[in-house]
């Protein structure tokens, strides 16, 4: 085994010397610096990470809560995370907790023994007692799909929801679609609130105030967009439009129009939201709003360094714009694409 004695005499330098390049604690001299890279990269020295940790009280290492890492929205969002943690010499660790409160609490404990330096949480609910626990570390964390939290400790990063609402109902409604039903997300979960809250007041602007009936619950994902179509399609009218609050409902949704014969954009409009990588691919391709997810991801990573490094103040609440994209799946006189 190498150890730092070693280095130091391949160097020509204290071993005092090889720890405070090892451990960036104290400015070194280049020449020496470059002795002392160079006996590193010869013997393959490789630094006790455990040790440099507790001597440091920095690990280096931000832990990320989600709910799956197989749903192709949260791949995205990881992705972002991973890419500026290593562009910044940072490690990430990823739990999977399924939003299951246990496993929430679980893993928190886990990456706290880990002495991981901040924290990423994405989960669609965050149960009550998670939530405590976070607020009484004194780690740095970046919330994701949230509410807003009151500890100086917590900072959040969402898409503008109300906003991507509204511009996905205004887009039917330009089309000439009024008779639209929403396929939400559950009552706890906070950006499908938002986007409940920004569809209504569009369409209430327009004059139209929907009925419940067209208001439908979903789990979020691509069965329960397929779950919610028969209740929307078992008694004529059916409505013109579905928006689907994310593209796996969409998917869902349009998977059930098929089945009960229905074409898609010609007698059911179908618009979602979040712009996953399959949404072009579909046949017809989602027309849907875009979220950044990859950027959310980077962002919420770049508040932790911020803070980690510069000693700045995490951001209550960060706010990125949605746009919209339009492709084929929803009715238009003029052929789009995006």
């Amino acid at each position: 085994m190498i150890r730092l004695k070693d280095v130091a005499r391949r160097a020509g330098v204290s071993i005092t010397t090889v720890s405070h390049v090892v451990n960036d604690t104290r400015r070194v001299a280049p020449a020496t610096l470059e002795r002392v890279q160079r006996a590193i990269g010869e013997l393959g020295y490789r630094p006790d990470s455990v040790a440099r940790t507790l001597k440091s009280n920095r690990s280096h290492t931000i832990g990320m809560i989600v709910t799956s890492a197989h749903n192709p929205f949260f791949s995205a969002i990881i992705r972002g995370v991973e890419d500026h943690c290593f562009a910044n010499g940072y490690s990430l660790v990823l739990c999977n907790a399924d939003d299951v409160e246990e496993k929430q609490l679980t893993y928190l404990d886990t990456l706290l023994d880990r002495r991981i330096d901040g924290l990423v949480v994405m989960t669609s609910r965050n149960a009550p007692a998670f939530l405590e626990a976070l607020t009484q570390q004194n780690l740095p964390t970046i919330l994701m799909d949230a509410e807003p939290s009151a500890s100086p400790n917590i900072g959040v990063v969402n898409d503008d929801s109300r906003l991507g609402a509204k511009l996905a109902i205004d887009h039917l409604l330009s089309q000439g679609l009024k008779d639209i039903a929403l396929l939400t997300g559950p009552e706890d979960h906070p950006r499908s609130r938002e986007r409940l809250a920004g569809a209504l007041d569009t369409l209430q602007a327009a004059g139209i105030e929907p009925p419940a009936q067209r208001i439908i619950t979903t789990n979020l994902l691509a069965d329960g967009g397929f779950d919610a179509m028969p209740a929307l399609l078992e008694e004529k009218p059916y409505p013109q439009a579905v928006f689907a609050f994310n593209d796996l409902v969409a998917i869902g949704a349009i998977r059930a129009a098929y089945e009960w014969g229905l074409r898609v954009p010609e007698e059911l409009s179908v618009i979602g939201y979040d712009d996953i990588e399959l949404a072009r691919y579909l046949n017809p391709a989602l027309t849907t709003i875009h979220q950044p997810i990859y950027e959310l991801g980077a962002t919420a990573i770049a508040q932790l360094i911020e803070r980690l490094e510069h000693d700045r103040p995490l951001e209550p609440t960060l706010s990125l714009a949605p746009r919209l994209v339009i492709r084929e799946s929803v009715f238009s006189g003029r052929s789009s694409a995006a």
